[in-house]
């Protein structure tokens, strides 16, 4: 797990109270309503109830025009194409706009461009494909508003084109008959956060007269899917979309989701936003990723439930091979950074190989984004081509970073958090340049991925009927997170290893109260804490059932030692990368790099007294009271010197001694030295 700063929510302690003295909500629930920036009861209860009405569809802006368009259209009986996308929100959003204008008896067709060969939009070859099948209307939906040259061919060919899509528009519109788009600078709807699946679903809404409720009961499963599926803010609309499609996809009476919740395990099982993302969303996009995305349209339009089990299991499949493609790349990623570790002190990765799948180097880019705390750009090469796919950090905008390096660029597009570029593969070691280029002159720190905490719990507060209200926050998503908690200095009583050593439960105690924490994912034999160390952890909190009864899940998210000097640890990191690129420092900060001889021997004693080390950076910082930066350089001259051996992976740091003979001499260190000479020409 990758470094994250601790940030603990603020809140306002007497909307807080005012909420729990209505009598209306508990007061953990309370407390985590005002955080959301409630302060009244009727609009934390309106929240709750998601009591929201529905914007109006024509208070878009060109609404009127494609509505109008479309019911020409289907009155006329001419040829239809609804033009998507290959991920889960392009997907729905087909299989919404389509499967009406079917009910509607329409000629209608739809089209999914292939992420191979075709990529992402309208392309000139599937409008000819179209256009000789005998299209005379053509929807697109989320996508199209960036069409410009693509709509106008489409146009000469003697096409109408209606766009539907939720991007931020350029500078100027596609000239179609009506570009339908929430983020449009003149649309007046109050409410712009919709996904690709949202706007198509307004445009189904107008075509009907304007009222939503017998059209949610048809479509607000898949909207729901396709909303999760792009993490778009939970809120607003949104929400009760969601939630209202939630309701629905339980006892769906689609084959092909029936199908696909079955193949996820998901079956019975109490579904939630957070779980439809993590199950049904991959596997739709899979179908994208590695095979055609036409499947996962008609798996979600079939009414054959042995048409739907065959397209499910194949899309499960395909999920399970793009999890192994994925794992390869990771570790393809990891031994290039092993074999480069200069890279690693980038203030953004850019990491490159050939043949990598570029339908999966954005969930590696997460990943290691995740690993490593900073900006990640995975490039898959294809001979004289590449093709990357990157992801970012809160604070740093990646599309401004390629932005800025567009010389270097052949095409590229996205947003803060995650952006698409293509370049030609000599250039790529100057791209990887440029971009730390550009990041270095903000002359600002990277900034850290955060980790919220909602507020602090004392074990005592914690009980089945205090979580049993968190359900009324749901569904969770962007802009409304499951709630984190801060447990405060927790002794560690024991561990007992879970699932063969996979994962551990921590036994904790504090003010006479016990509480037990699974940690996933952390092998027992890896847990660097020992018994009676005082810990802060951020939880999670969840009731489960099992043969009828309840009991209480405490999650473990995170962990650090109680007291953790965490702004001190990061400069010292900062501090110790600066020097590894080369970059320079001021005395003071070699000052606060260079380890004395004291400080050298505390840490070889404390590695020989513990037989070695395998933990965080962060924990060893802590535990000897030694500046992180002073503690890297000095393991550094204590493996030239040939005393330990270490790794330093992804804030997981391994040291392990060395046989030596003899005494050594701390003078033969260069790294010592070089840092010595550094200072002393600085006039010390």
């Amino acid at each position: 797990m990758g470094r994250k700063r601790w940030v603990l929510h603020s809140f306002d302690r007497a909307a807080a109270n005012a909420l729990s003295e209505s009598g209306q909500f508990s007061g953990l629930l309370s407390v985590l309503l005002a955080g959301r920036g409630f302060d009244d009861p009727q609009a934390a209860a309106s929240y709750i109830n998601c009591d929201h009405s529905f914007e109006d569809p024509f208070s878009f802006a060109d609404m009127d025009k494609a509505a109008a368009r479309l019911e020409q259209a289907v009155e006329g009986f001419e040829k239809i194409a609804v033009y998507g996308d290959y991920d889960a929100d392009g997907v729905t959003a087909t299989a919404v706009l389509y499967s009406y204008l079917c009910a509607r008896d329409a000629d209608v067709c739809y089209y999914i461009p292939q992420r191979e060969g075709e990529g992402y939009g309208l392309n000139k070859g599937a409008v000819d494909r179209l256009h000789e099948a005998g299209v005379r209307l053509l929807v697109t939906v989320d996508n199209g508003v960036s069409a410009l040259e693509e709509i106008d061919y489409a146009n000469s060919l003697g096409m109408d084109v209606v766009v539907t899509d939720h991007h931020t528009p350029g500078c100027r519109l596609p000239n179609a008959c009506a570009v339908v788009n929430p983020h449009r600078a003149d649309c007046p709807s109050r409410f712009s956060d919709y996904a690709g699946v949202g706007v198509a679903f307004k445009l189904v809404q107008a075509m009907e007269g304007g009222d939503p409720q017998g059209l949610l009961d048809e479509y607000a499963d898949l909207v729901a899917i396709g909303t999760m599926g792009d993490v778009v803010p939970l809120k607003g609309e949104n929400r009760a979309l969601v939630q209202r499609g939630l309701l629905h996809l339980s006892h769906s009476d689609r084959a092909g989701v029936a199908a696909l919740l079955d193949a996820a395990g998901m079956t019975g099982r109490r579904l939630t936003g957070t779980n439809i993302a993590f199950s049904l969303v991959p596997r739709i996009n899979a179908a994208g990723r590695i095979g055609s995305p036409d499947r996962a349209v008609r798996l979600l339009l079939t009414e054959d439930p042995e048409e739907a089990q065959e397209l499910a299991q194949e899309i499960d499949l395909e999920n399970r091979q793009r999890q192994q493609i994925e794992a390869d790349i990771l570790q393809k990623a990891q031994q290039i950074l092993d074999e480069n570790p200069a890279f690693a002190f980038d203030r953004v990765l850019v990491l490159a190989g050939e043949g990598w799948h570029k339908g999966v180097i954005g969930i590696v880019a997460s990943k290691m984004l995740e690993r490593y705390a900073k900006p990640c750009i995975m490039i898959s090469l294809d001979g004289e081509t590449a093709k990357g796919s990157g992801r970012s950090i809160e604070g740093f905008s990646l599309y401004d970073a390629i932005a800025a390096c567009s010389a270097q660029l052949t095409r590229f597009g996205g947003h803060k958090l995650a952006a698409g570029l293509e370049l030609k593969a000599q250039d790529v070691d100057g791209f990887r340049q440029a971009v730390n280029e550009y990041a270095a002159a903000l002359q600002t720190p990277m900034p850290l991925p955060r980790l919220i905490l909602d507020c602090k719990l004392r074990p005592a507060s914690i009980s089945l009927e205090a979580v049993r209200d968190l359900h009324f926050l749901e569904p969770f998503g962007c802009e409304n997170p499951a709630p984190l908690f801060g447990l405060f200095g927790m002794t560690l009583q024991g561990v007992t290893p879970l699932a063969g050593g996979k994962h551990v439960r921590l036994h904790l105690w504090r003010d006479q109260v016990q509480v037990q924490a699974v940690w996933f994912g952390m092998p027992a034999e890896e847990l660097a804490y020992t018994q009676g160390e005082r810990l802060d952890l951020a939880v999670s909190l969840s009731i489960t059932e099992f043969r009828g009864q309840q009991s209480l899940s405490v999650i473990v998210k995170d962990v650090r030692p109680s007291g953790f000097e965490e702004e001190a640890c990061t400069e010292g990191l900062r501090l110790y990368e600066c020097l590894q690129r080369g970059e320079q420092l001021k005395e003071e900060e070699l000052a606060a790099l260079s380890p004395s001889r004291e400080d050298m021997a505390a840490l070889f004693r404390f590695i020989r007294s513990a037989g070695g080390y395998r933990g965080s950076v962060d924990l060893l910082f802590h535990r000897l009271g030694l500046s992180s930066g002073k503690l890297l350089i000095a393991l550094d001259a204590l493996k030239e010197l040939g005393i330990v051996v270490y790794e330093n992976r992804a804030d997981v740091l391994s040291v392990a001694l060395l046989p030596t003979k003899g005494k050594v001499n701390l003078e033969d260190s260069a790294v010592l030295a070089g840092l010595k000479e550094q200072r002393k020409a600085m006039g010390r």
